[in-house]
Protein backbone atom coordinates (compact mmCIF):
# COMPACT_ATOMS: atom_id res chain seq x y z
CA UNK A 1 0.00 0.00 0.00
CA UNK A 2 1.61 3.19 -0.89
CA UNK A 3 0.84 7.00 0.27
CA UNK A 4 -1.27 9.10 -0.88
CA UNK A 5 -1.87 12.50 -0.92
CA UNK A 6 -4.51 14.37 0.40
CA UNK A 7 -5.74 17.91 0.61
CA UNK A 8 -8.36 19.62 1.99
CA UNK A 9 -9.21 23.49 1.58
CA UNK A 10 -12.10 25.35 3.49
CA UNK A 11 -13.71 28.22 2.47
CA UNK A 12 -16.99 28.55 4.78
CA UNK A 13 -19.15 26.30 4.03
CA UNK A 14 -17.60 25.57 0.11
CA UNK A 15 -14.59 22.80 0.89
CA UNK A 16 -12.26 21.63 -2.47
CA UNK A 17 -10.74 18.25 -2.36
CA UNK A 18 -7.51 17.90 -4.03
CA UNK A 19 -5.29 14.46 -4.80
CA UNK A 20 -1.72 14.08 -5.73
CA UNK A 21 -3.31 14.61 -9.77
CA UNK A 22 -5.05 17.45 -8.62
CA UNK A 23 -8.34 18.65 -7.89
CA UNK A 24 -10.83 15.95 -7.29
CA UNK A 25 -14.46 17.36 -5.58
CA UNK A 26 -15.93 19.89 -3.98
CA UNK A 27 -18.33 19.34 -0.88
CA UNK A 28 -20.74 22.04 1.06
CA UNK A 29 -21.64 21.34 4.66
CA UNK A 30 -24.21 23.42 6.28
CA UNK A 31 -24.89 22.48 9.70
CA UNK A 32 -25.32 18.64 9.96
CA UNK A 33 -26.39 18.88 6.54
CA UNK A 34 -23.59 18.01 3.53
CA UNK A 35 -23.31 17.24 -0.09
CA UNK A 36 -20.63 15.42 -2.11
CA UNK A 37 -20.05 16.50 -6.26
CA UNK A 38 -17.79 13.22 -6.97
CA UNK A 39 -20.42 10.36 -5.08
CA UNK A 40 -23.68 13.22 -5.02
CA UNK A 41 -24.60 12.16 -1.85
CA UNK A 42 -26.52 13.90 0.36
CA UNK A 43 -24.98 13.29 4.42
CA UNK A 44 -26.95 14.38 7.72
CA UNK A 45 -24.97 13.88 10.58
CA UNK A 46 -27.00 12.55 13.58
CA UNK A 47 -26.26 12.38 17.26
CA UNK A 48 -23.53 10.65 18.33
CA UNK A 49 -21.90 8.59 15.80
CA UNK A 50 -24.45 7.77 13.45
CA UNK A 51 -25.09 9.75 10.07
CA UNK A 52 -27.94 9.62 7.59
CA UNK A 53 -26.45 8.67 3.46
CA UNK A 54 -29.10 9.08 0.54
CA UNK A 55 -27.08 8.66 -2.63
CA UNK A 56 -29.05 10.15 -5.31
CA UNK A 57 -26.91 8.71 -8.24
CA UNK A 58 -28.65 5.16 -7.46
CA UNK A 59 -31.79 6.66 -6.68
Amino acid sequence: MGIQFRKRQRFGPLILNFTEHGFSSWSIKIGRWSWNSRTRAHRVDLPGPLSWKQDKSRA
